[in-house]
């Protein structure tokens, strides 16, 4: 006999759809703006894919952070410094609601900045989640009976009306010969997130042959420190090599560029 054996929760970034049940969320992240008393509103549109279930939805905020690897961490709210969870305002009205399969509302998030903030963090950020409170039942691919339930996450940036300094810097690049990885170690010194593509190209120095590697896209905040792999080709002959690094991420004013000699042998 199937029991229910399991519940399961599914976190999704954005537009999401997962089985018989599911749930939409534009954009996937919102930007604000404003200085101490001031407030700042967008609007973020829910959306329910489903074509059987009612979905009882409710928002809550939360913490989140990029790793070293660039990978998402999240927190409880407000656990961290650059946190921004306790300005964010949603009407009660859109705090909790239900949709009927294929309905849609527009939810309105407004952030209030607090009289007294003196802080001297110009970019902030936190998650608005939005969480499936009415479970369906599903099955897995073993046959057993299980629950799920969806959560959404946005992503919200806030900053200030300070004047923007994007500034990336690049600290090491290394050759990992057991990896086969190149390692690109490289900051974020300015006070505004940066995103961007990193190109990374090799030459063999002996024959001038060039290999352009896959481009890599990258999301950072203030302060971030990041670590990123560059996969070699695992055919990649013998020989010296220089590795040249391009980080772009904005306009020609904004790249940054860096080079590595190494020998694979």
């Amino acid at each position: 006999m199937k029991g229910f054996a399991v519940f399961l929760i599914a976190l999704c970034w954005g537009s999401s759809m997962l089985a018989q049940t599911g749930v939409s969320v534009s954009p996937p992240r919102l930007y604000f703006e404003s200085d101490a008393g001031k407030s700042s509103r967008q609007k973020v549109t829910v959306t329910n894919v489903s074509a059987t279930h009612v979905m009882n939805l409710a928002l809550s905020t939360g913490d989140w952070q990029y790793s070293e690897m660039g990978e998402n961490m999240m927190y409880p709210a407000d656990s961290l410094e650059t946190s921004c969870a306790g300005w964010v305002n949603i009407s009660k009205e859109d705090s909790y609601f239900s949709l009927k399969p294929g309905e849609n509302k527009e939810v309105e998030v407004n952030i209030t900045v607090p009289n007294t903030f003196q802080g001297n963090l110009s970019a902030h950020t936190a998650m608005l989640y939005v969480t499936q409170m009415n479970p369906v039942d599903d099955v897995d691919s073993k046959g057993a009976n299980i629950k799920v339930s969806i959560r959404s996450g946005i992503k919200l940036f806030h900053r200030t009306s300070e004047i923007q300094n994007r500034k990336l810097e690049i600290e090491n690049i290394l050759f990992d010969k057991k990896s086969n990885h190149v390692v690109l170690y490289f900051s974020n010194n300015g006070n505004i997130w940066a995103d961007g593509i990193v190109y990374p190209e090799l030459l063999n120095t002996a024959t001038g042959k060039k290999t352009v590697l896959d481009h890599i896209v990258f999301y950072t905040m203030p302060a971030d420190k990041r670590k990123m792999l560059i996969s070699l080709p695992e055919n990649l002959e013998k020989g010296k090599y220089t590795a040249n690094i391009l980080i772009d991420y904005g306009d020609e004013n904004t790249i940054e560029m860096g080079e590595l000699s190494f020998t694979n042998d």
